[in-house]
């Protein structure tokens, strides 16, 4: 079966994380990604946090699969040749340089469109135009600024960021899309455009709940799903929740049996409406249900604290797995707090390809997680990660240079 981007050039200006999370699964679709690295050097994540020395990194490899790399020193009127003909033979050109860097390459969006105008030039940065426009943005200052840390954390404590990256491959995600619906756009225009996608953007995007509950406060002064509620007045923004629910369903994480010992003997228990009888009648608390003081979700909300409590006494003589069976069996929405290594365990992940073993030359076998993304038609292949400048000389040729050609530019330090 045919690949879903199959014939899709991409050039890969992108290092770290954001950017390679869009291009990766790009490549993971079909798309022949082309990663350009500065010869010697490369991708910083190459070196970064590598636990076998002289070896590229997890860091780079789980960013970088299905990819080709090319060497090219831009900065050489050579180099900028060889980087005339990249952007005539592909159709997108993806980068996340901090602002202004392509402009003072020589390549700004001007100049790429009287080389191309088929090109799609997709930029992630970290803010939109406004006061921060030119500032650079990582990870955590993402989660910051796009309203996440100020809505996580326990509610007495300060704001916290997620172990999910959602500001570096959320906004990956948020690129990848936006580059696929200007291709679609191209083939009625036939021209290409400017893709933009900015981290504290991608990160509010992940957040509109919380934007959501803010306009509910404003307009009732309290939120009563949340754990404040009802011991505690509600400020002018909304707080931390710790571990209730942002979608109107109570939520918590409870303690399991081994809890002492196990930081992760735990599960998340949601007390959802269609199920309270059944909840009741698991727990031992059977007069629950008719008592008015329980009988309705409205009714609940002041006793949430108590009923979790409750219902943890449950949980806590039952395994995260064993209590999951139970609940699942009245539909009970629950989940247990699986550890990085219970998700590399999982069989049913391995055998879905959203965790995948990969061989790699230098490195040897590892895990990574696959494409998250399934088409039934265009399955997800997941190869290995290039080497530094592996393909240099294969892309050189397939924009037209003779061997002699490349040999020089080679031996000039070109590529």
């Amino acid at each position: 079966m045919s690949k879903a981007l199959e014939g899709v050039k991409i050039l890969d200006f992108t290092h770290v994380q954001s950017g390679p999370t869009c291009t990766q699964l790009l490549a993971w679709f079909g798309a022949d990604v082309i990663k350009v690295e500065r010869p010697g050097e490369g991708d910083a994540t190459r070196g970064q946090l590598r636990d076998i020395p002289d070896v590229d990194s997890l860091y780079f490899t789980m960013l970088n699969h299905n990819k080709r790399s090319i060497t090219l020193n831009t900065k050489s009127n050579k180099g900028k040749d060889v980087l005339v003909k990249l952007i005539q033979h592909c159709d997108v050109l993806v980068e996340n340089f901090a602002p202004g860097a392509l402009d003072r390459m020589g390549f700004s969006w001007e100049r790429i469109q009287e080389i191309n105008p088929r090109m799609i030039l997709a930029s992630i940065k970290g803010f939109g135009p406004g006061p921060y426009v030119d500032c650079k943005v990582y990870e955590n200052v993402a989660q910051c600024t796009g309203g996440a840390a100020s809505t996580t954390g326990d509610p007495n404590g300060i704001p916290m960021v997620t172990g999910a990256q959602i500001g570096d491959s959320g906004t990956g995600l948020h690129l990848a899309l936006g580059i696929v619906t200007a291709l679609f756009h191209r083939e009625k225009s036939g021209r290409g455009q400017r893709v933009t996608a900015a981290m504290q953007d991608a990160v509010l995007n992940l957040c509109r709940v919380k934007l959501r509950d803010q306009q509910r406060l404003d307009r009732t002064q309290v939120l009563k799903e949340y754990p404040q509620y009802p011991e505690i007045e509600f400020g002018d923004a909304v707080p931390r929740a710790g571990n209730a629910s942002g979608g109107g369903q109570p939520g918590a994480i409870l303690k399991c049996k081994g809890w002492q010992k196990d930081p992760n003997a735990y599960i998340y228990f949601i007390t959802q409406a269609a199920v309270w009888s059944d909840i009741c009648k698991i727990i031992g608390e059977e007069g629950w249900i008719t008592n008015p003081s329980y009988a309705t979700p409205e009714a609940r909300l002041p006793h949430l604290k108590m009923i979790f409590a409750r219902i943890e006494e449950w949980t806590k003589t039952k395994t995260k797995f064993e209590a999951m069976d139970i609940l699942n069996e009245f539909d009970i929405p629950c989940g247990p707090i699986l550890s990085m290594k219970e998700i590399s365990d999982d069989k049913s992940l391995r055998a879905t390809g959203t965790v995948v073993e990969v061989d790699h030359p230098t490195r040897g076998k590892y895990l990574t997680v696959g494409n998250p993304i399934k088409l039934s038609d265009s399955p997800t292949e997941v190869t290995r990660s290039p080497l530094l400048g592996e393909h240099s000389g294969e892309i050189l040729s397939i924009l037209g240079y003779s061997a002699t050609e490349i040999a020089q530019l080679k031996g000039e330090r070109v590529v």
